[in-house]
């Protein structure tokens, strides 16, 4: 697949909100401000489904090879069958819906919006389990670390036991008057790592007995800008399925960065892209990265050309073998 250019049939017109490798194969989930749910095999350089729908898409998840869930503006939570095309409600938030994640193990569905809700769906019977109603604040990113949810709200990180939504297990405060922007958990489950808006990420490592494991913190960029830090959103995090010790962010500049947590070094830095990273995804191999490309109506200074998604190679070290780009070329 090195070298080759993917090109969409129909462009993405409006701002890509998140993208996922599928569970099994080279199938690509994507979600966009444009209304549309499309799923492109990256290998053959086909798009398999575009499926339109009523509203804007703000998050995306797969169940399975074959189903998919979306969270879109006018509160839906949606369930899509990816082979025929079909969808069903599966449940509403009061406002926006921004966050939708699946789990395996319960086959829960766990979802977020702007009503300050965070909601459990059983996928079998297409019924709420759990509503927590979070009190003065919003829920800015969140994701499944075992059997429990990591939730980020302003500059605090809660866990709860999704099963039971009531049970708060961990609780921290990461940075006074700076808030989180994304969080991802690692494959293990043993930990989880946190973006800042003023690009920071903290490896956290929670337990549920005894004293935490030893996290740590860093910048993604260092270096002083112009005689002053430079402070940068992450936009998200995604990490390597098969090696939980490399892992990549994503900023609002445009800057993808892989990084060794083991060794707490980066590894290396991709060109920058030609607008602010949207969304990071692995496929299941490790060895496929994709990065959307795309403003995120997040900061008044970004450029606005049409959204892209680029898939890089990766080899055994982590780095950076062949580039495939793909987009509205």
């Amino acid at each position: 697949m090195s070298g080759t250019s993917l090109k969409f049939e129909n462009p993405i017109n409006d701002a890509i909100t998140r993208i996922h490798f599928a569970p099994q194969s080279y199938n690509l989930l994507i979600s966009s401000w444009d209304s549309n749910l499309r799923l492109y095999d990256v290998q053959s350089s086909m798009m398999r489904l575009e499926a339109p729908t009523e509203a804007a898409l703000l998050d995306c998840c797969f169940q399975s090879e074959s189903i998919a869930f979306t969270a879109a503006s006018d509160g839906s939570i949606t369930r899509f069958d990816m082979h025929s095309g079909n969808s069903e409600a599966l449940g509403h938030h009061d406002d926006l819906a921004t966050c939708v994640e699946y789990s395996d193990q319960t086959c829960q569905t766990i979802t977020a919006g702007w009503d300050n809700k965070i909601m459990s769906w059983d996928t079998r019977l297409a019924k709420p389990l759990g509503c927590l109603k979070l009190h003065g604040a919003s829920v800015e990113s969140l994701t499944l670390c075992g059997l429990e949810l990591v939730v980020a709200t302003g500059a605090s990180i809660n866990m709860y036991d999704f099963r039971n939504l009531s049970t708060l297990g961990y609780s921290k405060e990461l940075w006074a008057n700076n808030q989180i922007s994304s969080v991802q958990s690692l494959p293990d489950s043993r930990g989880f790592a946190v973006g800042s808006v003023d690009g920071r990420v903290s490896l956290e490592f929670p337990t549920r007995s005894g004293p935490y494991e030893k996290g740590y913190m860093f910048r993604c960029h260092p270096k002083l800008n112009d005689g002053r830090r430079h402070l940068v959103a992450v936009s998200d995090i995604a990490f390597n399925p098969l090696s939980s010790g490399t892992f990549a962010t994503g900023d609002y500049e445009g800057y993808v960065i892989i990084w060794d947590a083991r060794s707490r070094k980066r590894i290396f830095e991709l060109p920058r892209y030609p607008s602010s990273v949207a969304s990071l995804s692995f496929n299941q191999h490790g060895q496929l990265l994709a990065v959307a490309s795309s403003y995120m109506y997040q900061e008044g200074k970004e450029i606005q050309v049409p959204p892209q998604i680029f898939i890089h190679q990766m080899n055994s070290s982590g780095s950076q073998g062949g580039k495939v780009s793909s987009g509205n070329e």
